[in-house]
């Protein structure tokens, strides 16, 4: 039996993820039993007739703070499947995402993901939840949907079945701490330009050397910082 992943998201815009995940991947994952959405929209859980979901934050200053009462009503709403969940909060200040997470990930039984708005959410449903707080990189969106749809796209695709070539994953930027080597097709010559000799010779040892030196200089020129996560025995490995 394959493997499903049930991902839910908390979210004030359910609409917003109607598009992304009815057509390319996303929609094949889904088709082949493989991963499903749930979309909970907290402002069902809302206060009074209006429907509150926010409220002043304490101390004074610019915003709105998400309440927390909301907030749990909203997550507990959602089942529990299988013993592998984790629960993620979408926030600027999170531990950044990255492949490895989303490898892990996508053998898990459920992920819950809080789309979070205005200037924030009540500190006090974070404890009492312990959601994980997890940021998609170093700058700030209107609202967390954008992010949750990253998240997903990132873990959906990597899912046994999904892709349907395994080999292809194992090679892309981030897999390992390399960016991906460059990519040709045909014609062999255009506007001046000429591909590699080595590629068009055959011989397989000698392009996937090309194409690990060639990740090499290009992570070196655009991502040094990631050079440093490679183990000497990766070099010992590669006979680099």
């Amino acid at each position: 039996m394959e493997h499903l992943l049930r991902i839910d998201v908390l979210t004030l815009f359910p609409e917003y993820f109607q598009s992304p995940f009815s057509i390319s991947m996303m929609k094949r994952a889904e088709e082949k039993g493989l991963a499903e959405w749930h979309f909970t929209n907290i402002r069902d859980f809302g206060l009074g007739n209006r429907r509150q979901v926010d409220d002043s934050p304490y101390g004074g200053g610019a915003g709105l703070v998400m309440k927390p009462e909301v907030l749990l009503a909203a997550y507990e709403s959602i089942p529990k499947i299988g013993e592998k969940r984790r629960f993620f909060y979408l926030s600027p200040r999170g531990t950044v995402f990255t492949q490895p997470l989303a490898q892990e990930l996508s053998h898990y039984d459920q992920i819950v993901l809080l789309a979070g708005h205005y200037e924030g959410i009540d500190q006090r449903f974070l404890e009492i939840t312990g959601a994980e707080e997890l940021s998609v990189g170093d700058f700030v969106l209107t609202g967390g949907e954008p992010a949750a749809a990253i998240v997903i796209d990132a873990v959906v695709r990597l899912i046994p079945g999904v892709l349907g070539n395994e080999e292809s994953i194992e090679n892309e930027s981030f897999s390992r701490p390399l960016l991906e080597h460059n990519h040709y097709t045909m014609p062999r010559e255009w506007q001046g330009l000429k591909v590699p000799k080595v590629l068009l010779g055959g011989n397989h040892a000698k392009i996937e050397a090309w194409r690990l030196k060639n990740s090499l200089k290009l992570t070196a020129e655009r991502r040094p910082d990631l050079l440093a996560k490679l183990t000497p025995d990766f070099f010992e490995k590669e006979d680099i």
